[in-house]
């Protein structure tokens, strides 16, 4: 039997369920070092460790208390979980008031086994900023977020899985882009457009659409081939416009019925927008996975 792919750190926008149908467009390339510049959940890398896709891997997030997760991961897993087993416990002690007790001990210490426990418990695993910089997402109190066997079963399944061939870096994305070498290649999945402005942001910072572009003009020209998750559509509403046509080739991938229209009594389905580098032959990619039943084909966009 096939094992799943371990998902230790839960996050809303995870590309978890997309990993598959991402990767079948690096299939054939003959890059070896998967490069990816906001790691989050790092479900791509996950699922292309899973695969053995590429040799080495580089993860990189502008949350430092993120990246010291990761670390965390690579280097004491067991640790990791048994700290997150006690705070897991110390809620049910006392349901509710625990969390917010945990929410202000993190946002004064940064400290990455609170930010994961965090994640795990509170509502819809999405994190959220105020602008201060602190976390003040609230807990979900249908739930008690990932048992601790749970957790600990798959934070040592990611580590078998990544440590020894991956490095992980507190740093700006176009960094990474300044760096990148032959023999890379690189998946972006920055914040969309809307979603990390405001007075409650779903991201501790955005990234200007002007940056972005020129990051994907110097991957262009450094031939350094790309793949990009950015903008797409819930039902009738656009979550950014089209990057220009030169930069990229743009797919669109049917994500199925959105969990939150299902909740509002609503059939409006996700449509996810993936640029794909000029270098990568988009027919001779066009994959037969799909996202929800793995059967049609994404859809391509002149």
């Amino acid at each position: 039997m096939r094992l799943a792919i371990p998902h230790p750190i839960p996050y809303q926008g995870s590309k978890r369920r997309l990993a598959t149908a991402i990767l079948s467009y690096t299939a054939n390339r003959k890059e070896r070092r998967l490069v990816e510049p906001f790691a989050g959940s790092a479900a791509v890398t996950l699922a292309a460790a899973k695969s053995g896709l590429f040799s080495s891997y580089v993860l990189a997030d502008a949350l430092n208390p993120l990246v010291r997760l990761w670390e965390q991961i690579l280097d004491k897993p067991s640790l990791l979980a048994d700290t997150y087993s006690s705070l897991w416990h110390r809620e049910q002690k006392k349901p509710i008031e625990a969390f917010y007790e945990i929410r202000t001990e993190f946002n004064a210490d940064k400290e990455p086994a609170k930010l994961l426990y965090l994640l795990a418990r509170c509502v819809k695993n999405a994190v959220r900023f105020n602008p201060r910089g602190e976390f003040n997402q609230s807990p979900d109190k249908r739930r008690c977020g990932t048992h601790p066997d749970t957790m600990k079963a798959s934070l040592l399944k990611t580590h078998s899985l990544l440590a020894g061939k991956t490095t992980v870096h507190h740093a700006d994305f176009m960094e990474l882009i300044a760096n990148a070498q032959n023999g890379d290649l690189f998946y972006l999945d920055p914040p969309y457009q809307g979603t990390s402005e405001g007075r409650d942001s779903r991201y501790i910072s955005g990234v200007p659409r002007e940056l972005l572009m020129e990051g994907l003009a110097t991957l262009n020209r450094k031939g350094v081939p790309f793949v990009l998750s950015y903008d797409g559509y819930l039902g009738e509403k656009s979550y950014g416009s089209p990057l220009p046509s030169e930069l990229a080739q743009r797919v669109l991938l049917d994500v199925g019925r959105s969990s939150q229209s299902t909740l509002n009594g609503k059939k409006d389905s996700t449509v996810e927008s993936l640029y794909l580098s000029p270098l990568i032959e988009v027919e001779e990619y066009r994959s037969t996975y799909n996202l929800s039943d793995f059967s049609s084909q994404p859809i391509l966009f002149a």
